[in-house]
């Protein structure tokens, strides 16, 4: 992977900018998640309501621990599924903008299973959104041709499978939106 644009992407979500890039399932739509204006700015390019929560992105355990409430048995889901095409959602902390939470105190967490997206987390040291690199309610983009929305940096992963995440609400313990891998996932919440 090339590293430049590691840090060309880091330079632009440090001055709020936006970042296309490729995940385990579709492209997504990074921004810093700790910088309301950034937050502001995903909100507006995506044309997505305000009320909408906005997930975000970790690359490792210790920065979902950090933003997120745990219990064992959240521990034990994310032990089993995690890095990979689920988004899990928990009882943000006090550092989530109440902007990611739509005001439900929720924050959706994607732990993703691909180089680009860690590298990015890792070196700037922060969560980053995770939403879909698309104006809301259109197609999700699996290609750098499919993203319309406005960024100021793409990172071309070519072809991505293009199956959404999984949506898991780890507090109630169920399936919200089903996605990549929900045989194995219903099996292990029904458990």
């Amino acid at each position: 992977m090339d590293e430049d644009i590691i840090q060309r992407a880091v330079a632009v979500l440090r001055q709020d900018g936006l970042v296309v890039y490729p995940t385990d399932t579709i492209y997504g739509l990074g921004a810093d998640a700790f910088s309301e204006n950034a937050i502001e700015r995903v909100y507006q390019v995506k044309m997505r309501p305000r009320v909408m929560p906005i997930s975000v992105a970790v690359s490792d355990v210790e920065m979902l621990a950090a933003i997120a409430h745990l219990d064992r048995r959240a521990d034990a889901f994310i032990d089993r599924f995690l890095p990979g095409p689920v988004t899990v959602v928990l009882r943000a902390k006090s550092c989530i903008p109440e902007i990611l939470t739509g005001g439900t105190g929720m924050i959706g967490i994607r732990f993703p299973d691909h180089p680009v997206p860690l590298s990015i987390i890792r070196e700037l040291d922060a969560p980053i959104t995770a939403t879909s690199a698309n104006i809301h309610g259109r197609p999700d983009p699996v290609s750098a041709n499919d993203v319309h929305v406005s960024h100021d940096l793409l990172i071309d992963g070519g072809q991505l499978p293009g199956i959404p995440s999984t949506v898991v609400d780890l507090l109630h313990w169920r399936v919200i939106r089903p996605g990549s891998g929900i045989e194995e996932i219903g099996a292990f919440l029904a458990e």
